[in-house]
């Protein structure tokens, strides 16, 4: 017919991705909404611990923990996704994640669960306007009728965050010896 449009769009390479996406995620929840790490870039899951704090840090960076002798940043997920801080409760916990070069904590309203999540069971990052960065966002987990953001956790953590992160720890730990 005349007039219309196509809306058929090559999908090989996004199914090529997703493929990829598919495995195991820990969940977790953060101010009422589901998100998932790779599990494979999850080393730690412990309850809240006390945190020191670490002077002229970003706001959402609340400090260090001393892990069995070894000195791990700690961020605030709520705050670095602009989110209000939340009281913590007994659910509240650090999920400690590698970042290739470092370990990092994060602080976590609770954590749910382990799931196996399908290729064909994750859509793509929708698309939100140039404004929205949605970089850090691998896609999006369809489980029993709910949505789980999965998180890239490197991008989550930008390059610039990580060389903060890393500092603090480096800084710490020469202090600690």
């Amino acid at each position: 017919m005349t007039g219309e449009t196509s809306t058929t769009t090559n999908t090989s390479g996004a199914s090529a991705k997703l493929q990829t996406l598919a495995g195991k995620y820990l969940t977790f929840g953060l101010a009422g909404e589901e998100y998932g790490l790779e599990i494979l870039k999850v080393r730690e899951i412990m309850g809240m611990m006390d945190v020191t704090a670490v002077p002229q840090t970003p706001e959402f960076v609340k400090g260090v923990i001393n892990l069995r002798g070894k000195v791990i940043p700690v961020v605030d997920l709520r705050l670095k996704f602009s989110l209000d801080e939340a009281e913590r409760t007994e659910e509240t916990c650090i999920i400690v994640v590698d970042l290739g070069t470092v370990e990092t904590g994060i602080i976590v309203d609770r954590v749910s669960e382990v799931l196996d999540i399908a290729a064909e069971d994750i859509d793509e990052t929708p698309a939100f306007g140039g404004s929205v960065d949605t970089d850090f966002i691998l896609g999006m987990g369809k489980i029993d009728g709910s949505v789980k953001i999965l998180l890239d956790i490197d991008k989550v953590l930008a390059a610039d965050d990580i060389a903060t992160v890393r500092a603090i720890a480096n800084n710490n730990s020469e202090t600690d010896k």
